[in-house]
């Protein structure tokens, strides 16, 4: 009977952390725990990136949960950044079509997937990561650079070509999905990198247009299923193609673990 009581004493504790004396709802005014918690981990440090929250003008937020799953799995330590910077423009994800004037930042949006624990990317330091790691959703294409209007004239943002090029010239690894890896064939002049496959195959892959735009882009295109990564050994870039294919979610979630699992491989840690 005690230990019935004091498990009920433990579970009203934690409750009132969340409701005031009033009976309201508590609601937190500061970033709550990391997610990976705040010691060390003991593995490789990896920096993750962000576009915002939202496929469709933002971050795909399965594709960034799917990262940090395996990255936890792997026993690496993370940071999250992103670009402190407006938004492209705002997507209302119910109908598919921009929300008339709504404005957003790249930041404040990206700090919803990072639980409030976000860095401006312009402090990521590719001295203090062993690897980088960027989740597609059209944020990629369209806040991280200008992809989704300029295709292969695109410009991409100035700290994510820094953090590019930094970590390409370090010999560390970078890994990309979706749509990311147009990034990579921006920056990185000659690198191999997959967005999946080159024909639609009935719907299947309704964005196989993007595989010419990343070799009009200068880079190589590699052919692969959504639970496949190709990884370029010689420029240490490992790419997946995840959401560019119709596939169960679990079948993306594998891919991304593989891409995930080979980058660390590739860190040494």
């Amino acid at each position: 009977m005690a230990a019935v009581r004091g498990l009920a004493a433990s579970r009203l504790a934690a409750a009132s952390a969340f409701v005031s004396p009033s009976g309201r709802l508590r609601l937190p005014c500061a970033p709550r725990a990391a997610l990976h918690g705040s010691a060390p981990r003991g593995g490789a440090k990896v920096a993750v990136v962000l576009s915002g929250c939202g496929v469709y003008d933002g971050t795909e937020i399965h594709e960034a949960s799917a990262i940090l799953v395996h990255l936890s799995r792997g026993g690496a330590e993370v940071q999250i950044f992103a670009p402190d910077v407006p938004q492209m423009h705002v997507i209302d994800h119910t109908k598919g079509q921009p929300a008339g004037s709504e404005t957003r930042n790249v930041l404040k949006e990206s700090a919803r997937i990072a639980r409030g624990k976000i860095t401006d990317l312009a402090q990521l330091s590719v001295a203090n990561h062993d690897a980088a790691i960027f989740p597609g959703g059209f944020g990629a294409a369209k806040n991280l650079s200008t992809f989704a209007v300029d295709g292969k004239d695109c410009k991409v943002h100035r700290d994510v070509e820094r953090v590019l090029k930094e970590f390409h010239g370090a010999g560390k690894p970078i890994g990309l999905c979706c749509i990311a890896p147009v990034l990579a064939a921006k920056v990185l002049r000659g690198v191999e990198v997959t967005v999946g496959h080159e024909q639609e195959e009935g719907g299947k892959w309704p964005h196989a247009g993007t595989a010419e735009a990343v070799k009009a882009l200068g880079a190589k295109h590699c052919v692969k299923d959504v639970t496949e990564a190709h990884v370029d050994g010689k420029n240490k870039v490992v790419t997946t193609p995840a959401f560019m294919g119709e596939a169960a979610l679990h079948h993306i979630h594998d891919g991304i673990g593989l891409m995930v699992k080979k980058v660390l491989e590739l860190t040494g840690k």
